[in-house]
């Protein structure tokens, strides 16, 4: 079995449980670096982690949420509770970014010798090595369970590696250059990517609330297993999509001669409903059934109130 298909495995639970507790031994190593060098731009990377804790705990509380079965007050489910958790770990990130923003900000105006650099970048290029090897996990298992929890914390990991990347490249700049200013602009730098993955964040969780429609290629997989049924006494409308969380809900009309027996519409339509789901990973269809000669008017212009 390869390592991705592994990977794609471990469920969401699994790998948020890993996040935070990888948070935690990043936390203690970046800011053991920032005390060995005083570079604050390590000093961004280390309250950056913290965010990578707060974050990652309140996803997977957000992911028990999600999983529990529907109730009389919820009976589609509770899957957008992890919008939730992509939309508070985008404002926590913002919140962080603010704070290396000020710390950048005060540096640059007075620049400080950077000390111990070796061992401090060691401990940061270790830190960043676990972030990179979590992050690519738990993006496989994002795509394979559909979590948008899950993605978003992989993908704020992955921004926390390219940060901490440029992070190294700026104190080695400085360490050659010596140009102290060099520290202070990477963090600002750092500051300003991290505002950029933040308000992303932010938008994907929004736009999941909003009940977005599902994505291009899956709308095109829809339309080829609904071309499988049309005929031309059999034709489909009205074909509206959304996402929440894991889930995926398609709803449409499908038209057929109104002199068919009940049963015989019904079996057609379960039989598309179920085409559909085996196409489409996660979906529930719903449709509904109506004679040849007889249309729908939700679009219609409603009288003024």
């Amino acid at each position: 079995m390869s390592l991705a298909s592994t990977a794609r495995r471990l469920s969401p639970r699994v790998l948020l449980r890993a996040s935070v507790a990888v948070a935690a031994i990043t936390i203690v190593l970046k800011t053991l670096a920032w005390r060995l060098t005083g570079s604050v731009g390590l000093l961004s990377d280390a309250m950056e982690s913290v965010v990578n804790l707060v974050g990652a705990g309140f996803a997977l509380a957000m992911v028990r949420v999600a999983e529990q079965p529907p109730d009389a007050e919820h009976p589609y489910g509770h899957h957008k509770a992890e919008y939730f958790a992509a939309g508070f770990e985008g404002l926590l990130i913002l919140v962080a970014a603010a704070g290396i923003l000020w710390s950048a900000g005060a540096r640059l105006l007075a620049p400080q010798p950077l000390e111990q650099l070796g061992p401090g970048l060691g401990l940061s290029v270790l830190s960043s090595a676990l972030n990179a090897a979590l992050a690519w996990a738990m993006l496989q298992s994002a795509r394979q369970h559909r979590s948008q929890a899950l993605e978003g914390d992989a993908r704020h990991l992955f921004t926390d590696v390219w940060t901490s990347a440029g992070v190294i490249a700026g104190i080695a700049l400085v360490a050659f250059s010596g140009w102290l200013w060099l520290d202070p602009v990477v963090a600002i730098a750092v500051g300003l990517n991290i505002v950029r993955e933040g308000g992303a964040l932010v938008w994907r969780a929004s736009q999941g609330l909003m009940d977005r429609a599902l994505e291009p290629d899956v709308l095109a997989e829809i339309d080829r297993t609904l071309a499988q049924f049309a005929h031309r006494t059999i034709r489909f409308d009205h074909v509206t999509t959304r996402r929440s969380g894991q889930r995926r809900f398609v709803d449409l009309h499908m038209h057929m001669p109104s002199n068919w027996t009940l049963g015989r519409a019904a079996a057609l339509r379960a039989a598309v409903e179920q085409a559909l789901m085996s196409a489409v990973p996660g979906l529930r269809a719903t449709i509904q059934l109506l004679p040849s000669n007889v249309e729908a008017h939700f679009d219609d212009e409603k009288d003024p109130l």
